[in-house]
């Protein structure tokens, strides 16, 4: 079954952790995501761009409205994903619990309901 970890944290940049910090984040990234890989369980994973690059949809009274900006006013924003296929629950709890995010912020574990393959939408199960 696949699961979403979505990573929830403040937004920082290299000059406010310092370079030693930031680099020291993304060698974490990259050994998560190689770990993941080496299980055969990730599927995707995507790190975001900042929240102020995020543009927001919605129809309101039948108008579509495009609004600059993320919808969450927080100082968490969300940061990446990873999607994972496991066979359940306590394992994707597993797999999120090591997530380097978790020590900068909150780690969401969701599962899909439907996903596609080429084009068609399939349950996740």
């Amino acid at each position: 079954m696949r699961y979403t970890i979505l990573l929830h944290y403040p937004e920082m940049t290299p000059e406010d952790m310092g370079e030693d910090a930031w680099s020291e984040g993304e060698r974490e990234f990259t050994a998560y995501a190689a770990t993941l890989q080496a299980a055969g369980v990730l599927v995707g994973a995507e790190v975001l761009q900042p929240s102020s690059s995020t543009t927001t949809l919605r129809t309101v009274d039948g108008v579509l409205q495009v609004q600059d900006g993320p919808f969450a006013d927080t100082k968490e924003q969300l940061g990446g994903t990873f999607v994972v296929d496991v066979p359940d629950l306590d394992t994707a709890i597993e797999l999120a619990r090591r997530a380097p995010g978790v020590s900068w912020g909150a780690v969401e574990v969701r599962p899909g309901a439907l996903y596609t393959v080429e084009g068609v939408w399939t349950p996740n199960a």
